[in-house]
């Protein structure tokens, strides 16, 4: 019920999905994931469209990783910052309101702008305490052991195949989030992935 692929450009690397619906301690898991004792990307799966748009993320973090350039203290951190949409600073002026827009701004000029990026794709793309399914992903190098029986274990919820993440998917979330206007092909059944 994971799924597992190599990445092309590090073929050094595996990546592994695993989806779980009806969580009941997604609180626990987030704080093992915050511990170490969760060597893994805890992803809403509300955001997440398909599991091709996670392998992007997770590419896009292992090249970043190998090149020293993460904007995160960890490979995991880095998948969750990297599925956001867009890292701009127009981000702050997006559906939000004038009080909201000087608190951003004073955050940017207070840590540097990226830590509230960071900050702003944890509460998007991240688990929260009340969210009742949950994506991992786990990245290993082909040359180390991973006891993904381990992972499954600490889930207290039902394990559901990864080619299923789209019907956990919350478009209305997604459009809030992404910056762009999306035609109505997508709202008329085309591919949403295309837009995210």
């Amino acid at each position: 019920m994971h799924l597992t692929q190599d990445l092309e450009l590090f073929p050094e690397y595996t990546v592994i999905q695993l989806l779980f619906k009806d969580v009941k301690n997604a609180t626990e898991l987030r704080k093992m994931a915050v511990n170490g004792e969760i060597k893994g990307a805890l992803i809403n799966p509300s955001m997440v469209v398909d599991a091709f748009q996670i392998l992007v993320a997770a590419n896009k973090a292992v090249h970043l990783h190998k090149n020293g350039k993460m904007k995160t203290r960890s490979l995991y951190s880095e998948i969750i910052f990297n599925l956001s949409p867009t890292n701009n600073v127009s981000d702050i002026f997006q559906y939000r309101s004038t009080a909201e827009i000087f608190i951003c701004l004073q955050c940017a000029v207070l840590t540097k702008f990226s830590v509230w990026q960071i900050s702003e794709a944890f509460k998007r793309f991240g688990i929260s305490d009340s969210d009742s399914a949950v994506h991992i992903v786990l990245v290993h190098n082909k040359d180390e052991t991973l006891s993904i029986d381990n992972i499954i274990s600490k889930v207290d919820g039902q394990q559901v195949g990864v080619d299923r993440v789209s019907d956990l998917t919350d478009v209305s979330k997604i459009k809030k989030v992404c910056l762009f206007l999306i035609s109505t092909d997508v709202e008329q059944g085309s591919s949403f992935i295309a837009f995210v």
